[in-house]
Order: structure tokens, then C-alpha cells, then sequence
């Protein structure tokens, strides 16, 4: 069974920063490519970043390109995702996901995922 827990939602400002973290277990993480999800209220589920099992290559939608890093910590089992200069247009429930398929293409998807973390921008 895969389990992710994410930490590290808020309320911030425009122009702020925020760090998610995403555990899991290391057969997970040392198994699976792992990533970020978000979906805002009224809207689609959308991909937001993603790194590989190896952590060679990142992925990243274009709205978030420059301003957020993913990474990971394999000593630590976790996926980090840092928000800089983050815009009200960030407001979202930001998933933490594991075993994506598609990366590079238009519309990446994942076979697991957490529960979600609250992110909020205030203007």
C-alpha cells in the first residue's frame, strides 16, 4: 500500500514562499518517479511538478516555471515542493503523488495519491 503525507499548507501572501514536504515509505520512494498535483475550487485537477525515481529530471507545468523547485531528499524519504513568488492564482489543495506516466507530455497522471494540503494566497 502507498502512502503519502503531505505537510506544509498555509496562508501566505502575494510574493510569499511556502515549502510542501511529502513522506512516504522508502520502498515508495526509491520505486516511483513522485510529484505534485493541485486543484483549485471550481477547477480541474492539473499537474503542477514532478521528479523521477533517480531524481535526474523535473518536470514542471508552465505557470510554475522559475518559481517553484521540487526535489527530493532520499535520506529522509521526501519530496519537497519550494513556492516562491507565489501568486493568488496558486490557491489550491496541492497533492502529493507517486508513479506518474506522461511526464513531458500535456497531461501527465498518477496512480497514487495523498490527501491534500491547503494552499492559500492572499492579494
Amino acid at each position: 500500500q502507498v502512502q503519502l503525507v503531505e505537510s506544509g499548507g498555509g496562508l501566505v501572501q502575494a510574493g510569499g514562499s511556502l515549502r510542501l514536504s511529502c513522506a512516504t515509505s522508502e520502498r515508495t520512494f526509491r520505486s516511483y518517479s513522485m510529484g505534485w498535483f493541485r486543484q483549485a475550487p471550481g477547477k480541474e485537477r492539473e499537474f503542477v511538478a514532478a521528479v523521477s525515481w533517480s531524481g535526474s529530471s523535473t518536470y514542471y507545468t508552465d505557470s510554475v516555471k522559475g518559481r517553484f523547485t521540487i526535489s527530493r531528499d532520499n535520506a529522509r524519504n521526501t519530496v519537497y515542493l519550494q513556492m516562491n513568488r507565489m501568486e493568488p492564482e496558486d490557491t489550491a489543495v496541492y497533492y502529493c503523488v507517486a508513479g506518474l506516466s506522461g511526464l513531458g507530455q500535456p497531461r501527465p497522471r498518477a496512480n497514487y495519491r495523498g490527501q491534500g494540503t491547503q494552499v492559500t494566497v492572499s492579494s
